[in-house]
C-alpha cells in the first residue's frame, strides 16, 4: 500500500479536536500525526498525498473509522444468509464510514445459529473489517422479542452457551441475553471467561437484575430503551443500570425511530463516554422499500422504517447507516468529539480492540473523510482506500 499523506483537515477524535491538521499512513498503520504543512517532513515523494480541503471542502473532518457492534445487514442482503450476503452488507457499510463491525445474527435454532457462528468466524479469518459475530438470541425474553421468533428463545444453558462459543472458534464477542432467563448468571460469567461480551436486551429485568447482570460482568446495553422496560421515575430499570455501572456500554440507535432526539441526548449526558452508536441494520439500509425477511419473519420497510409484518408490527431494526446517525446525534444537541467517540473509541473499548478507534501513531489506518456537514466523501480500511465511498456514501 504504501505511504498515504491526508493534510488540511478538522481531526476529531475522543481525545482531540485539531484544525488544520494531517494523518500519515505508512501500510496499514497510522505513522504521524500533526498539524500545518509540517506533513511534508518525511513523505515519501512517492506518497498519496489527499488535500482534505479539495475533496471534502475547507471544513473538510477527519475521523477515526466507525465501529458498529450491532447490524445484520444492508444493500438488500442479511448477515444470516452466509459469507456473501454478509460481504455484500458490509461494502454498504463501509462506503458509510463504517470501517469494522460485528455481524450480529438474529435468533435460530441452536443448530442454525451454530452454523452461522460458523460462516462468520471463516469470513473473520479472511476480511479484517469483520470483528467477529454477535449474537442477538436466543437467550431473549419472550414478552420483549421484538422481530424474533418467539418460538425459538430459551434458555442459556452450559450446553447451548458452549455450543455457539464453540461453532464461533473464537469469534462470538458479543452475546444478549435477558438476564432473568434462568441460567444467565451462570452463562455471564462463562461468556466473561472465554472473553465474550455479554449483553443485557430484550429483557423485562428490572433496575436490580439488570444491575445484578452488570455487576456479574455483563458489559453492555443491547440498544438502550428498546426492548425492555422504560426509564421510569420509580422503577428506574435496565436503562439507569447500565448507567449506573462504571465500564458498561449502552448502545443507542440514533434513526429518529427508536429514540426522541432528546432521549439520545440524555443518554449521552447520562453515561459520558459509554454510548456506543449502532445500526442495528437490516437488509433494506441503502436498499428501497419493500418486503424482506429477518430471521424468518417478514418485514415491511415503509418510508426507511422496517416493522413486522402484520401482527405487532414491531420495529425490526433499521435503515440506519453510521454516518447518518453522526449527523442525527450532532443536530439532537450532542458535541462532534462525543458523537464520534460513540461511534470509534467506544465501541473499539467494549471489544477490547486497542488498536482500533483512534489515529495515534502504531493504530491501524481506519479513517473516515467527511464534508463539514458529514457527509462521507472517502473511507481508509487499514490504510486502504475503499473505492467507490464517496460516490455511495454522498
Amino acid at each position: 500500500m504504501g505511504m498515504t499523506v491526508i493534510h488540511s483537515a478538522r481531526l476529531v477524535t475522543a481525545a482531540t479536536d485539531t484544525p488544520d491538521a494531517w494523518v500519515r499512513f505508512d501500510g496499514s498503520r497510522v505513522a504521524g500525526v500533526g498539524s500545518g504543512d509540517t506533513w511534508r517532513d518525511g513523505t515519501d515523494a512517492a506518497a498519496v498525498v489527499v488535500d482534505a480541503a479539495a475533496v471534502a471542502g475547507d471544513d473538510a473532518v477527519l475521523t477515526p473509522g466507525f465501529i458498529d457492534l450491532h447490524g445484520h445487514g444492508g444493500a438488500g442482503a442479511s448477515y444470516d444468509d452466509g459469507a456473501d450476503a454478509i460481504r455484500r452488507g458490509r461494502a454498504l457499510h463501509r462506503a458509510h464510514g463504517t470501517t469494522r463491525a460485528l455481524i450480529s445474527l438474529v435468533t435460530a435454532s441452536i443448530d442454525d445459529l451454530a452454523a452461522r457462528a460458523a460462516v462468520v468466524a471463516d469470513v473473520a479469518a479472511t476480511d479484517a473489517d469483520v470483528l467477529g459475530s454477535h449474537l442477538e438470541g436466543p437467550f431473549l425474553d419472550p414478552a420483549h422479542k421484538g422481530a424474533h421468533d418467539g418460538r425459538l428463545l430459551v434458555d442459556p444453558t452450559p450446553e447451548a452457551v458452549d455450543r455457539l462459543l464453540a461453532a464461533g472458534r473464537g469469534t462470538v464477542r458479543q452475546v444478549t441475553l435477558a438476564p432473568e432467563r434462568p441460567g444467565a448468571t451462570a452463562a455471564i460469567a462463562r461468556l466473561r471467561a472465554t472473553g465474550t461480551v455479554p449483553a443485557v436486551g430484550h429483557t423485562s429485568a428490572d433496575y436490580d437484575q439488570a444491575r445484578a447482570a452488570f455487576d456479574a460482568g455483563a458489559g453492555i446495553l443491547t440498544h438502550a430503551f428498546n426492548a425492555m422496560p422504560a426509564l421510569h421515575h420509580r422503577a428506574p430499570g435496565p436503562v439507569a443500570a447500565a448507567a449506573a455501572t462504571p465500564g458498561v456500554t449502552l448502545e443507542v440507535i440514533a434513526d429518529g425511530v427508536h429514540l426522541h432526539p432528546e432521549t439520545v441526548r440524555i443518554a449521552f449526558a447520562a453515561a459520558p463516554g459509554r454510548i456506543a452508536l449502532v445500526t442495528d441494520a437490516m437488509a433494506a439500509a441503502g436498499h428501497p422499500d419493500g418486503r424482506y425477511v429477518l430471521g424468518g419473519l417478514e418485514v415491511d420497510v415503509e418510508a426507511g422504517v422496517a416493522r413486522l409484518h402484520g401482527g405487532t408490527r414491531a420495529i425490526a431494526g433499521s435503515t440506519l447507516t453510521q454516518d447518518t446517525a453522526l449527523r442525527r446525534c450532532v443536530a439532537a444537541g450532542v458535541t462532534l468529539p462525543d458523537a464520534v467517540r460513540a461511534l470509534t473509541s467506544t465501541p473499539a473499548r467494549t471489544l477490547g480492540r486497542h488498536d482500533l478507534g483512534d489515529l495515534r501513531i502504531g493504530m491501524l489506518a481506519d479513517a473516515v473523510l467527511l464534508t463539514g456537514d458529514l457527509r462521507v466523501r472517502q473511507v481508509w480500511t487499514a490504510g486502504a482506500r475503499t473505492p467507490g465511498a464517496a460516490e455511495d456514501a454522498a
